[in-house]
């Protein structure tokens, strides 16, 4: 990736194959997908893809928008956990860029805090990546996987996706939820300690609880709730879709804190009920 200055746009970023992918057929055509499905999604926490080009034969190159700020992975590398209010604004920043690429029926397939950029002055999250995206209408025949392959980074993909089958908008939807789950505590859903481990966790165990992830973490049952719902295995228990999913965890944000003392008292007035001698206190 650079940074380069364009006659009518002014900064921009530009991609360029590697050098020693350039004669990949494979690799040169998930390139030239990216850059497709980057005109397709236009939404203001979606990069803008400005200029699809091939400077000479065989080096192709796409420049988008040059998005202030940086990674989301390395802001959260030193911040996390972050504030709830904090991360309930960047997923529904990008809950509702995906939700564009899934009107545009384009799954994401590779969601993560290092395919996203984030300013915190001005609190903006922007989807920068389209590289292992997919259409949902697709045919075996031009799908870029092979069979028994999965695509994805595996601390964020889906469990359905392990087997290399086509994934349903569900996919993405877990995906952001492990980004709303290492936002809110620092950690993963999962403590593998390798890539194998972790691919068997993914198939046979459930993930930790959020409130179990870190001591002394400071996030409402609700918020747990809603994360852990996310990242339902089967993808029929998830939301119906990540503005949904979104939605909801704002909602559990915003929720006030339930009274400490609330309980004790409807307990304390259910005894003394049916006991008119007994003192109130």
């Amino acid at each position: 990736m650079y940074r380069a200055d364009h006659p009518q746009h002014g900064t921009v970023a530009v991609k360029v194959l590697r050098e020693k992918l350039r004669n990949d057929k494979t690799a040169v055509a998930r390139f030239l997908r990216e850059a497709t499905y980057g005109t397709k999604v236009i939404h203001p926490n979606v990069v803008r893809t400005i200029e699809i080009g091939e400077a000479r034969p065989g080096l192709h190159f796409l420049a988008t928008e040059w998005a202030p700020g940086e990674l989301l992975e390395k802001y959260a590398k030193r911040h996390a956990p972050l504030l709830p209010a904090e991360v309930a604004s960047i997923i529904q920043q990008i809950a509702e860029a995906v939700h564009a690429a899934h009107s545009a029926g384009i799954i994401h397939r590779d969601l993560k805090p290092d395919n996203l950029m984030y300013d915190p002055p001005t609190k903006q999250a922007k989807l920068l990546d389209f590289g292992i995206a997919a259409q949902t209408d697709l045919s075996p025949d031009e799908r870029l996987t092979r069979a028994g392959f999965f695509v994805g980074t595996l601390m964020y993909v889906a469990p359905e996706a392990l087997s290399g089958q086509l994934v349903t908008a569900a996919a993405d939807q877990y995906s952001l939820a492990t980004i709303a789950y290492y936002l809110l505590s620092g950690s993963l859903p999962y403590t593998a300690k390798s890539q194998r481990e972790m691919f068997t966790q993914l198939l046979s165990q459930p993930p930790i609880p959020l409130l179990a992830s870190r001591k002394g973490l400071d996030i409402s049952p609700g918020i747990e709730t809603v994360v852990m719902k996310g990242l339902a295995r089967n993808p029929a228990d998830r939301y119906p879709d990540t503005l949904s999913f979104a939605t909801a965890l704002r909602a559990a944000v915003e929720a006030p804190p339930a009274r400490k003392d609330g309980l004790f008292r409807r307990v304390r007035s259910l005894l003394h009920r049916d006991d008119p001698e007994t003192p109130r206190l």
